[in-house]
């Protein structure tokens, strides 16, 4: 990893183009100061996801033209805040979904966009529930609404978002299916999950062993081929919820494609009178609209998975935790397939 320095106090890591990890820079530069309505926020913890992974091949549906700085989400404290800000949020600590720029040590952020970390919660546990909580909270509450005693397939059980998916899901009372390897089978079985290896098994036809009438819902990170097989298995009244391309991280081609062709399929199959519904979830849906209304959901949902955190109805899945200055080894460790949970960065 390259490393730039600068007369600064704070410290960022630089996605310069489309690089290989090691290709990532580690730059320094004075510490920004907030705008009217702005915080600077004391980086503690900020995470590697799928889509820095998608970032760096420079394959992300709508990314920052390079040069930027990665990082979806943060958990810190608050140690500036601009004119017209609450003066009582300095020292809190917050978490805040940002999308780019949370690979930094300090971040400015709008006081309106962070929402307090409840006290109890450590800054790298509160880390691994930001993006990958609200999305499992959302997707499952919100779009798919499921029950108890219902059944859902959750693809990829072992990783991330299929994890915290996974834990609200029984928190919810429905029996889970979980797609994995087979070196995650026993930890799935430990938490009451049906695993099925998707390298070498049948996966539908073993769903369909497992529930002959269909499941509920399911939750497709996947794309490509998996996301039809995934609509085809549900349940009269069942609920898809597509949330990535997984599958083409890879491909070569237009970066916008995967998802323009899951959403033609998902207005396809909203069209046909069989009572399923799809979805193709982005948690920033809905911004544009209005700001507001999106601040004021994203700040109840995150509290409520807060909430479970804290109730232990979910638990935070860490994979790694490695210093900022570390990322070009973090995102190799993220990209290997070999670990369970999220890897993390702090300052």
């Amino acid at each position: 990893m390259e490393v730039v320095m600068n007369a600064g106090a704070m410290v960022e890591v630089v996605l310069p183009g489309k690089v290989e990890p090691e290709g990532l820079q580690v730059r320094r530069r004075p510490v920004p100061a907030p705008a009217p309505g702005q915080v600077v926020v004391r980086m503690e913890a900020t995470g590697v996801s799928f889509a820095e992974q998608q970032m760096r091949r420079g394959r992300y549906y709508d990314q920052p033209p390079f040069p930027f700085v990665p990082g979806y989400d943060l958990v810190g404290t608050v140690v500036e805040t601009g004119e017209g800000v609450t003066a009582g949020l300095a020292g809190t600590r917050v978490a805040a979904l940002l999308k780019v720029g949370g690979w930094a040590s300090h971040v400015v952020v709008d006081a309106a966009d962070v929402v307090p970390v409840p006290d109890g919660i450590g800054a790298v546990e509160a880390e691994t529930v930001v993006i990958n909580g609200i999305t499992a909270w959302q997707m499952l509450h919100r779009k798919a609404r499921v029950r108890a005693g219902q059944t859902v397939l959750v693809h990829g059980a072992n990783g991330g978002v299929g994890s915290v998916l996974v834990q609200l899901a029984h928190a919810a009372g429905a029996r889970v299916i979980g797609t994995a390897s087979a070196r995650h089978h026993a930890a799935l079985r430990a938490q009451g999950v049906t695993p099925i290896d998707y390298r070498t098994e049948n996966l539908p036809a073993r769903v369909r062993e497992l529930a002959p009438g269909g499941v509920d819902a399911v939750f497709d990170h996947v794309g490509g081929r998996s996301v039809v097989d995934s609509w085809h298995l549900l349940a009269p009244g069942g609920t898809l919820v597509s949330y990535g391309s997984a599958s083409t991280r890879d491909d070569e081609g237009s970066k916008q494609w995967p998802v323009l062709k899951l959403l033609g399929r998902v207005w396809l199959w909203n069209t046909l009178p069989n009572g399923r519904r799809a979805y193709f979830f982005n948690v920033w849906a809905g911004r544009a609209l209005s700001k507001n209304r999106f601040r004021a959901r994203l700040r109840a949902d995150l509290t409520e998975v807060f909430t479970a955190l804290r109730r232990g109805q979910i638990t935070a899945r860490i994979a790694a935790e490695l210093p900022l200055t570390r990322a070009a080894e973090a995102m190799r460790l993220a990209e290997s397939g070999t670990v369970a949970g999220k890897v993390v960065l702090h300052a």
